[in-house]
C-alpha cells in the first residue's frame, strides 16, 4: 500500500499544511473574526429592536448646540474640519486611492497583488450595499443633515468602506517594511483615519452612532478577512509578495 505525506499537494494539504506553520497567527485571525462578528450580530440585533434609540439619540445631540439643532457644536471652522475628513470616506476619494494605489503597484510588477486588492474593496463595496438594503435603517431626522445623504443608514458606508479600505492599505505597507515602528506608523494612521472619518458621520447628523459602531465592526471583519487570504495566497506563490517576490 502506497504511504502518503505531508508532501501531497493537494489544495487541501497545502492550505492544513499553511495553517499548521502559522497555527498562532491563523487562530488569532480566526479568533478576531468571530469576536466581530457577535459584536456585529449583537448590534444589529440590538438596532432592528429599538434598544440602542436612547443612546443614539444622546450622543447625536450632545454633539448639536441646543438652541440650534442645524448647528453642531463648535466654531464654524470644526464643521468645515468635518466636512473635509467625511469626504475622505466617500466612494470617489476612496475609489480614486484604491485605482491611484493598484496601478503603483501593477507598475511595481505586482498585478496579481493590484487585482487582488481591487477586488477586495469592490467586494466589501458590495457587502456594504447589501447589508444597508438588507436592514434598511432611516437616517437620523432629529436634526438637519449638514452634508447631500442618499440610501439607508445602517451599517454607515462612509465607516465600512474607511475600514476596508485604510486597513488594506495599511496592512499591506506595514507589511513592506520591517522596522517596527514603521508598521505601527502605518498602521496607526490607517485606524486613526478610520476612526475619523466615522466621528464626523455622527457630528455631521447622517448618521447614529451604532451605525458606525456596525460599519467599523464590518469593514474590520473585512479586512482582516481579505489580509488573511492575501497572506495565504502569498505563501502559495499565487499572489507577489508586498516586497515584489513571487
Amino acid at each position: 500500500m502506497p504511504i502518503r505525506n505531508d508532501t501531497d499537494s493537494g489544495p487541501l494539504s497545502r492550505f492544513l499544511g499553511w495553517v499548521g506553520s502559522h497555527e498562532r497567527g491563523f487562530l488569532l485571525s480566526v479568533a478576531a473574526l468571530l469576536v466581530g462578528l457577535s459584536a456585529f450580530a449583537l448590534l444589529a440585533d440590538e438596532v432592528m429592536e429599538g434598544g440602542t434609540v436612547g443612546i443614539d439619540r444622546k450622543i447625536l445631540m450632545a454633539m448639536r448646540n441646543p438652541h440650534n439643532l442645524a448647528d453642531p457644536v463648535g466654531p464654524p471652522i470644526v464643521e468645515e474640519a468635518a466636512r473635509d475628513i467625511t469626504a475622505l470616506g466617500g466612494n470617489t476619494i476612496l475609489a480614486f486611492l484604491t485605482v491611484v494605489i493598484g496601478v503603483y503597484m501593477m507598475l511595481d510588477g505586482k498585478r496579481r497583488l493590484a487585482l487582488f486588492l481591487w477586488g477586495s474593496v469592490c467586494t466589501g463595496t458590495l457587502m456594504g450595499s447589501l447589508l444597508k438594503y438588507g436592514f434598511a435603517r432611516p437616517r437620523p431626522a432629529l436634526v438637519p443633515h449638514s452634508v447631500y445623504v442618499s440610501y439607508s443608514s445602517f451599517p454607515s458606508g462612509h465607516a465600512m468602506l474607511s475600514a476596508v479600505t485604510f486597513l488594506t492599505l495599511g496592512a499591506l505597507l506595514a507589511r513592506s517594511d520591517d522596522r517596527r515602528r514603521m508598521k505601527a506608523f502605518f498602521m496607526l494612521v490607517a485606524a486613526g483615519l478610520t476612526l475619523a472619518v466615522g466621528v464626523t458621520r455622527v457630528y455631521l447628523g447622517v448618521h447614529w452612532p451604532t451605525d458606525v459602531l456596525a460599519g467599523w465592526a464590518a469593514g474590520a471583519i473585512w479586512a482582516l478577512l481579505c489580509w488573511t487570504v492575501a497572506r495565504w495566497l502569498q505563501r502559495r506563490r499565487k499572489i507577489e509578495t508586498d516586497s515584489g517576490g513571487q
